[in-house]
């Protein structure tokens, strides 16, 4: 089992709207990185769902019911809601040292972002 983090802008698509629609497709990104991050899936992978903008905080969980990468250029992963979070801030998650060389500080830009075990957890508070 893998763990990632998957930024959206709350405006276009919050973890509501997922909670909301119970499942959905995430599609869309560009990045290289991201694009193989998203590639790499499984269902069954975890997942922490992260608001941008004027957000930038964890806010919920989700997990890989089914990963369509046929399209390298746009794979297509279907992902379910979990939970909502006690919001984990990115101010927090730079205080924190197990996030001292995790990709989300260093590639801010980057839309999906593996995470450690230990990461996910701190995120869900375990």
């Amino acid at each position: 089992m893998a763990y990632y983090l998957l930024k959206t802008e709350p405006t276009e698509y919050s973890f509501a709207d997922l909670e909301h629609d119970q499942t959905t497709i995430w599609d869309g990104v560009s990045n290289p990185v991201a694009l193989k991050n998203l590639r790499n899936m499984q269902a069954g992978d975890e997942l922490v769902i992260y608001h941008t903008g004027d957000e930038r905080q964890a806010v919920g969980t989700a997990s890989v019911l089914k990963n369509d990468a046929t399209d390298a250029r746009n794979p297509r992963v279907q992902i379910k809601a979990r939970r909502k979070l006690t919001a984990v801030t990115l101010a927090q998650m730079k205080s924190n040292k197990l996030f001292a060389d995790s990709p989300l500080l260093r590639q801010g830009r980057l839309s999906v972002v593996p995470l450690t075990e230990a990461q996910y957890r701190f995120l869900c508070g375990r």
